[in-house]
C-alpha cells in the first residue's frame, strides 16, 4: 500500500495483512515535539485523580463534559447499567518486529502416489509495525488493559504472546513526558474518562513489555535455544578474558621474580 510503509521479506509481502488508514505522518504529528521533550520518565503509581472513585451521577456529569469537548463521532455512552462505552486511541511503538501467521501449501511425501494431494505447514512472517501505527479502539468502561493488549493483537493478527507487549499512560507536563505502565486489571476506559480527550493529559501507547524478570514461557522454542548459544558464546568469551587476564598476571609475577 503507498499508505503503509511496512518493512518485510520480500517473498513475504503477499502473506501480510494490514489495517492501514491514512498517509504516512498522519498519525505522527506528535513526534517532532517529541525530540524537543526530555526523556521518557517511568512513574510506578498511578496519579491521585486516577485514584478518584466516581458515584453514578458523577460518571453521567463526566460524560457529558467529555463529549462537549470533542470534535469528532467518537462519543461515549451511558449504558442503563451504570457502565459506558467509549474509544480509546492506541499508538504503537514497537522496536521489535511481531510476527504474523502465514500457511504455505507444500507437495506431501506421498503426493505422488496419491495425486496432487498437499498438506498446509504453518509458517511465520515477521515484520516491523510501521512507525506510529494507531489504533481507535471502542470498548466498554470495565474492559481491561490486557484485554486491549488482546484487541490490538487481533486487529494486526500477531501471534505473539500478549505477555511480550504492554499497556502505558503517556502524559505531558512541564516540557516532560511521563509514562507508567499500566496493570492488567486497569481499566482505560475509565482512565480516558477521568483525564478529559485531551492527548497531552493522557495518551495510550503500546510497547515492548520491558520488566526486571523475563517470562521465558512467552518466547518459542527456536527462540529459547538461541538464547543458551548466546548465552554459551557469552560465557566462552567471558572465561578466555578471564584466563587471558590471570596469565599476564601471572607472567608479570614471574618476570619480577
Amino acid at each position: 500500500s503507498p499508505d503503509c510503509s511496512f518493512t518485510c521479506h520480500y517473498r513475504c509481502r503477499a502473506l501480510v495483512r494490514l489495517d492501514c488508514s491514512g498517509p504516512p505522518g498522519a498519525s505522527d504529528e506528535d513526534d517532532g515535539t517529541e525530540q524537543a521533550l526530555e526523556k521518557d520518565t517511568n512513574v510506578d503509581e498511578p496519579a491521585e485523580w486516577e485514584k478518584a472513585e466516581l458515584d453514578p451521577a458523577q460518571v453521567e456529569q463526566r460524560i457529558k463534559e467529555y463529549n462537549s469537548q470533542i470534535n469528532s463521532n467518537l462519543f461515549m455512552s451511558l449504558n442503563k447499567d451504570g457502565s459506558y462505552t467509549g474509544f480509546i486511541k492506541v499508538q504503537l511503538k514497537l522496536v521489535r518486529p511481531v510476527s504474523v501467521p502465514a500457511t504455505k501449501r507444500v507437495p506431501s511425501l506421498q503426493a505422488g502416489r496419491q495425486g496432487t494431494r498437499s498438506q498446509g505447514v504453518k509458517r511465520r512472517t515477521s515484520f516491523y509495525l510501521p512507525k506510529g501505527t494507531v489504533k481507535h479502539l471502542h470498548i466498554l468502561s470495565h474492559t481491561r488493559a490486557s484485554e486491549v493488549i488482546d484487541a490490538l493483537l487481533r486487529k494486526f493478527t500477531v501471534i505473539d504472546n500478549p505477555h511480550k507487549f504492554a499497556l502505558f499512560e503517556r502524559s505531558e507536563k512541564d516540557e516532560q513526558v511521563y509514562l507508567r505502565k499500566l496493570g492488567d486489571e486497569e481499566q482505560p476506559l475509565r482512565l480516558r474518562l477521568l483525564a478529559g480527550p485531551s492527548e497531552k493529559a493522557l495518551s495510550f501507547v503500546l510497547k515492548e513489555n520491558e520488566t526486571g524478570e523475563v517470562n521465558w514461557d512467552a518466547f518459542t522454542l527456536p527462540e529459547l535455544h538461541n538464547f543458551l548459544r548466546i548465552l554459551q558464546r557469552e560465557e566462552e568469551e567471558h572465561v578466555r578474558q578471564l584466563r587471558h587476564r590471570y596469565a599476564r598476571c601471572r607472567q608479570k609475577m614471574q618476570e619480577a621474580l
